[in-house]
């Protein structure tokens, strides 16, 4: 007589093989950044299991050879300038979307959603192409604007589910009572909806913080961020030391897995499916 639980194993043969998929992908994922880690301390790493000997210094290398203060300076300040900006544009479109009823309401909301949906290549070549024509591309302007292009719809969409849950009859009790609209939207929406343009904010920084496409096709050598730094350092020609790359990808990798662990600290995924209208 076979047991329940075994039974129910036997029953399901995928979910074995959906855990050793599984499995063997992250023991590839974990092969990978432990190998760039240790090529990235090592002095010379050619036919053995392990390097042959170790050292820190190529960190220095990276960090003066591909001036990586300035670059990382640069890519603070388009991953901040950009989430500011979306959620001053966000916020304010999301509200309207949920509060209000008008004519070509799922025609824009169509047209928030496809930079989500679609993928950034797709419609970055083309973007590039107007912002070379305006001579913005090349500039941190330029990069900023490309990044705004996803990143305005993904607060909208995070956003709108928040508002959607306030009860509009706090705001016209509050109307009633003599607050003029300055004031119901810092005292009274601001602190309902801190907890969503928090979440919208970490998620766009994650978002832009690691966009290569967008920046890639508009950034030029004084707006480049850290990741299409790291590409060209791989591509552009001449001779580099492989363990100064790894440094910098070690560095990349480091501080996305720090903003991802932040995001999912403070932002609940369950949070962040909005109600679809009718």
């Amino acid at each position: 007589m076979t047991e329940p639980g075994r039974r129910s194993v036997a029953l399901r043969p995928g979910t074995w093989l959906t855990w050793g998929i599984l499995a063997f992908f992250l023991l590839n994922l974990a092969g990978v950044i432990v190998t760039v880690l240790l090529d990235s301390f090592s002095t010379k790493w050619f036919d053995t299991w392990i390097p042959g000997g170790w050292s820190s210094h190529w960190y220095s290398d990276a960090w003066k050879e591909f001036t990586l203060g300035q670059v990382l300076g640069t890519t603070v300040e388009v991953t901040l300038l950009v989430v500011a900006i979306s959620l001053a544009l966000g916020v304010p479109a999301a509200y309207t979307l949920a509060r209000r009823d008008f004519p070509g309401k799922k025609a824009l909301n169509l047209l928030f959603v496809l930079p989500i949906l679609v993928p950034p290549i797709a419609y970055g070549i083309p973007l590039a192409t107007v912002l070379y024509k305006v001579h913005l591309a090349g500039t941190l302007t330029g990069v900023v604007l490309a990044n705004l292009v996803p990143s305005i719809p993904f607060v909208v969409f995070t956003m709108t589910p928040f508002i959607e849950q306030i009860d509009p009859r706090i705001e016209a009790a509050a109307r009633v009572f003599g607050a003029k609209t300055p004031t119901v939207l810092v005292r009274i929406l601001g602190p309902l909806l801190l907890p969503g343009m928090l979440a919208a904010g970490i998620l766009v920084l994650v978002r832009t913080f690691g966009m290569f496409e967008l920046t890639f096709l508009t950034s030029g050598p004084t707006s480049q961020t850290l990741v299409v730094t790291l590409f060209s350092a791989v591509n552009s020609a001449g001779i580099r030391t492989t363990q100064s790359i790894d440094a910098m990808a070690v560095i990349y990798t480091g501080s996305m897995a720090v903003l991802l662990l932040i995001a999912l600290r403070f932002v609940n995924p369950t949070q962040l499916v909005a109600r679809s209208s009718d």
